[in-house]
């Protein structure tokens, strides 16, 4: 790894070494984008990873959060799956049971689409306020609920006087560069309301690195927590961590958190910097390997005329394409959110169409860009008459 001076983001350590560079990727990975040429047009910046050797914290050390567009096109939303939905209505299920969510006040913090804040409120008949710059409704999906305001805005210490029984944040603190600066704003507006619980969820870097996964690397997520590393972040804010676990096949960090009344740490944890010191040298001897394997796989396939599409046309798709710099060898991306069809891929340009799509076009491989969907979409593919060779991101 290479010494780097630059200052961590959460421990304001300086001790911190690259390891993972790529340069010129999409700044924006799930826009809705109807016309090629704006696409294959897209910003670019570089992703530059950075360990942190005091706390752990992984983080892209040129990242500029200016470039960012979180508009009404932006659209990360994995809420027509029922793999997802079974599992965001099992987490909300076990949230309001465990927390006693019934007739509260909820506050969610990059909210998406208002997907989790409506379950929470609906189930357990709670109000909701989300906070989310790229909220639009979505009334094919989720019904008109008078107990939930949207605002459409970043959180930040402006809104600090809304005050909630329970504050929910998932996957977005991984979306920002000042960690430590995020959570001690929302620390702060915690004061005169200490019993609140604070719930966030993030992808757990560990699996990332174990998996040599690439493709859950880019630009969008400047910010990488291993389980250690997040409850440090935390307790260093001035929560009291009480829990933290990993849920929907270990690709999610949960962490459950209230104002620290006391200067113990009540959950029990260990520094992981030489553990994940071990597994960042395995990723960077790996990764090379990988991404070569693949790279000869596509290409050897299209050589031979097989048709070989994606499936999944958000963030993980852009960045598997983009690494390997797949542009001619796949046509199409496949994608069920049908505000995708008709867009295209950022940078890459490859068009992303509706499964209905493969029924005509009978592609001879299906790679898949996240394992847990894989019987999900066997299913789907099956329901169409199709039975192409179907290999996930894992496979190589």
């Amino acid at each position: 790894m290479t010494p780097a001076p630059i200052k961590c983001k959460a421990c304001s350590s300086l001790k911190t070494t690259l390891f993972y560079k790529i340069e010129q990727v999409p700044v924006n990975s799930v826009l809705l984008i109807p016309d090629k040429f704006e696409a294959t047009n897209i910003s670019t910046g570089d992703v530059s990873l950075a360990f942190c050797n005091n706390c752990g914290f992984i983080f892209n050390a040129k990242f500029n959060p200016i470039v960012q567009e979180y508009s009404s096109r932006y659209d990360p939303t994995q809420g027509f799956s029922s793999t997802f939905n079974t599992f965001h209505k099992k987490l909300a299920t076990s949230i309001i049971e465990k927390y006693n969510l019934n007739k509260k006040k909820i506050i969610e913090i990059g909210c998406g689409k208002g997907e989790f804040l409506h379950l929470l409120c609906e189930m357990g008949d709670n109000q909701g306020i989300g906070f989310d710059p790229a909220y639009t409704e979505d009334h094919d999906r989720l019904k008109v609920n008078k107990n939930i305001k949207f605002i459409r805005d970043f959180y930040s210490e402006k809104y600090a006087y809304y005050s909630a029984d329970f504050i929910c944040c998932k996957m977005t603190l991984e979306h920002i560069q000042d960690v430590y600066g995020f959570l001690n704003i929302l620390r702060n507006s915690l004061d005169n309301n200490q019993d609140a619980i604070v719930f966030f969820q993030v992808p757990d870097v560990e699996r990332i690195l174990q998996e040599i996964a690439f493709w859950d690397i880019y630009y969008e997520h400047c910010s990488y927590f291993s389980r250690s590393s997040l409850a440090m972040l935390f307790n260093r804010a001035g929560f009291q961590v009480r829990d933290v676990w990993n849920d929907y096949g270990n690709q999610y960090l949960m962490i459950e958190a209230q104002i620290s009344k006391a200067k113990t740490n009540p959950f029990n944890f260990n520094n992981d910097t030489d553990s994940l010191m071990k597994k960042i040298d395995a990723f960077q001897k790996n990764f090379p390997i990988k991404r070569d394997a693949w790279k000869e796989f596509i290409k050897e396939n299209h050589k031979n005329s097989k048709k070989i599409v994606l499936w999944g046309g958000g963030s993980k798709g852009v960045a598997f394409l983009t690494t390997l710099n797949i542009i001619n060898e796949i046509e199409y991306v496949v994608d069920i959110n049908p505000h995708r069809d008709g867009t295209y891929m950022a940078k890459t340009g490859q068009k992303i169409v509706s499964p209905i799509f493969l029924r005509k076009y009978k592609p001879d491989i299906v790679i898949i860009m996240n394992p847990i969907y894989k019987n999900e979409i066997r299913n789907d593919l099956k329901a169409l008459g199709l039975q192409p060779e179907i290999f996930t991101v894992l496979d190589h």
